[in-house]
């Protein structure tokens, strides 16, 4: 009888183990490579639809031509070149303060008492109060743990994690925690230090884009003035337009002032985004 049990016990651990790591290959398998932004299906449908309308409306404006609507078109790829490089800023500031937040709460388990395998583990769960399933901490935590469950090393995991973000500081803080782990360092006061760091930074960060954010919005108002302008112009008073429509000259004036407002455009932008 007792070794039924035994052995009844036995093949349930086993179970369990095989689930486990089962549970730990599907999670694995949902590991992202955040240094690429692919755009979701409404994303394309979003920006395609706001980069149709303005090129209708430039057309309009400046050429007063369907042709102008057609040759503007391979505008669509700077256009969403450009609007994948800002979804991809903003994401990596997301990931930084979420990154944040999990590894001040690594360091709260770290100081409770746990192994460092089991403050991650400690982490993940309490990051479930706060985040939702597919937000990036949450996602990333619940794979080193499942990863961990595998037998794999924290530190190689936390190397894993920095080259997939393609975030600065998550490649630091994991650099610092491979040198310290392997030689033994004091892993408590190392995070501690690495999570005052990358908070005083996202703090500068916000200083920062708060300071600019009236600076962004003259600037985008100045943007739309000589759009504005022409319209009123054209709707109030066309006649006054019908010289730069339908001949050379006109063509090339407008086309030199529709490359210069562009160049305006992008200069603007490139001024009031800094980088820290």
């Amino acid at each position: 009888m007792d070794e039924r049990m035994a052995d009844k016990k036995k093949r349930m651990r086993e179970q369990k183990i095989s689930m486990k790591r089962t549970e730990g290959r599907e999670k694995s398998e949902l590991r992202i490579d955040y240094t690429v932004y692919r755009f979701s299906k409404k994303e394309i449908g979003q920006y395609l639809a706001l980069y149709l309308v303005l090129d209708a409306v430039i057309s309009y404006l400046f050429f007063c031509s369907p042709a102008a609507f057609i040759l503007l078109l391979p505008g669509l790829w700077p256009f969403f070149k450009e609007q994948k490089a800002s979804l991809k800023r903003k994401r990596e500031s997301e990931m930084r303060r979420q990154f944040l937040d999990g590894i001040q709460m690594t360091s709260a388990s770290l100081q409770a008492g746990y192994s460092v395998e089991n403050a991650f583990r400690e982490a993940a769960g309490e990051l479930t109060r706060i985040y939702e399933e597919d937000d990036f901490i949450l996602r990333e935590f619940r794979i080193l743990t499942a990863q961990m469950e595998m037998s794999r090393n924290i530190e190689e995991l936390m190397m894993d994690l920095g080259r997939r973000s393609g975030v600065e500081d998550i490649i630091s803080f994991a650099e610092v925690f491979l040198t310290a782990k392997r030689s033994g360092g004091d892993l408590l006061l190392i995070i501690r230090n690495t999570a005052s760091c990358i908070r005083q930074k996202h703090e500068t960060m916000q200083e920062i884009e708060t300071c600019l954010s009236g600076k962004i919005m003259e600037q985008n108002i100045m943007s739309l003035v000589p759009v504005l302008i022409l319209a009123y112009v054209k709707l109030s008073s066309p006649e006054f337009l019908e010289g730069m429509y339908g001949n050379l000259v006109g063509t090339a004036v407008m086309t030199v002032c529709f490359v210069v407002y562009v160049l305006a455009y992008l200069w603007g932008n490139r001024i009031v985004r800094i980088e820290v």
